[in-house]
C-alpha cells in the first residue's frame, strides 16, 4: 500500500484500548480499513496491543491518563499527523476511581453511595465524564472536517438503579446525557452512547469477585455491533449492543454485516438523525430498581 491509500484510510482514536472492548473494537477497525490512535495507561499491555494491530494498520499507541491535559493534547496531535480523526471512541473508564486515582485498595468494587470515599467518586465523574468531554473537545475540529463520529461507551448501570453502582452509574449517566446534547449541538455529527452489556472482562471481575463470569460474551463478540454502527452511520442516539447484534443475525445465526469491499470512507451516510436520544431505533432502557450485577469493560 503505497502513502497516498495509507493517507486516504479513516483515522479513529480510541481510548482504553489495551484491553477488553478498547482492544477489540480497535482490532475490529483496523481490519476494516483505519488507521488508529490508541490509548490506555498501563504501558505494557498498550504495547502488546500496538504490536497486534500495527500487522494490520497504521498505529500509534500513546499511553497515560486521559485526566491529564498535556496527554490528551498528544493523542489529539497524534490524529491531527495521520490526517484528522474521524472517529472518537471514548471507552476508558473506571469502575470506582480507586485504580485511576491510585488508591490503596481499600475502596470495595462497588461502594454504597453512602460509604463511597469522595476522592474515588470525584476521580470516577473525572475519568467517565470530565475526560471523555474534554477530550471530545479537542478533537471536534477534526472531527467537523471530516463529518465524523463520536462514540460513548454506556452502560445499563446509568439507566437502572442497581445496588452498589450508584458511582458508576451516574458517572455514565452523565456522560449520556452529555451525549445528548452534543448530539443536538452538532447535528452534522453523530453522536452514539452505546450500552454493550456484562462482558467477560477484567472490569465485570473485579465487580463481582469470586463470581463465575465465563458465561458472559466476550468483548471479540460484542465489537461488530460497534463496528456496525460506524459503518453504517446510524442515527445519533443510545443503542444497546445486544439488539444491535441481534438486528444482524441472519437465519442461520451468523453476523449479517461482513467487511465492507468499498473501504470505511466509502460507506453512505445514512439520513440525518434526530435529535432526542429517545428517537433512536434502540432507545434507552427505563429506570428501575434491581440487584442485579451488571459490567461493561
Amino acid at each position: 500500500m503505497n502513502a497516498e491509500q495509507i493517507s486516504n484510510r479513516p483515522v479513529a482514536l480510541v481510548t482504553g484500548a489495551s484491553r477488553g472492548l478498547g482492544r477489540a473494537l480497535a482490532r475490529a477497525l483496523a481490519a476494516d480499513g483505519w488507521q488508529l490512535v490508541i490509548t490506555s495507561r498501563g504501558g505494557a499491555e498498550l504495547a502488546t496491543a500496538e504490536a497486534e494491530l500495527a500487522e494490520l494498520t497504521t498505529v500509534v499507541a500513546l499511553a497515560g491518563s486521559i485526566v491529564d491535559d498535556d496527554h490528551r493534547a498528544r493523542l489529539a496531535s497524534a490524529a491531527a499527523a495521520l490526517g484528522g480523526a474521524r472517529l472518537l471512541v471514548n471507552n476508558a473508564g473506571t469502575l470506582n476511581g480507586a485504580d485511576a486515582a491510585g488508591a490503596d485498595g481499600s475502596c470495595e468494587p462497588l461502594p454504597r453511595l453512602a460509604d463511597f470515599p469522595l476522592p474515588e467518586l470525584l476521580e470516577t465523574f473525572e475519568v467517565n465524564v470530565l475526560a471523555p468531554i474534554a477530550l471530545t473537545q479537542l478533537v471536534l475540529p477534526q472531527l467537523r472536517a471530516h463529518t465524523g463520529d463520536v462514540l460513548n461507551i454506556s452502560s445499563d448501570a446509568a439507566a437502572v438503579a442497581y445496588e452498589g453502582w450508584g458511582g458508576y452509574g451516574a458517572s455514565k449517566a452523565a456522560l449520556d446525557l452529555a451525549s445528548a446534547v452534543l448530539a443536538v449541538e452538532e447535528p452534522e455529527l453523530r453522536v452514539w452512547a452505546v450500552d454493550p452489556g456484562s462482558m467477560r472482562t477484567r472490569m465485570l471481575q473485579e465487580a463481582s469477585p469470586g463470581e463465575d463470569i465465563s458465561g458472559e460474551p466476550l468483548p471479540e463478540e460484542v465489537a461488530p455491533a460497534l463496528l456496525a454502527l460506524v459503518r453504517d452511520r446510524a442515527a445519533s442516539g443510545r443503542y444497546r449492543a445486544s439488539e444491535l447484534l441481534a438486528d444482524r443475525v441472519g437465519p442461520a445465526g451468523a453476523v449479517t454485516a461482513g467487511p465492507d469491499p468499498a473501504g470505511p470512507a466509502a460507506a453512505p451516510a445514512a439520513e440525518a438523525p434526530g435529535h432526542a436520544f429517545a428517537e433512536a431505533p434502540v432507545g434507552s432502557v427505563p429506570l428501575a430498581a434491581s440487584s442485579a450485577r451488571r459490567g461493561d469493560r
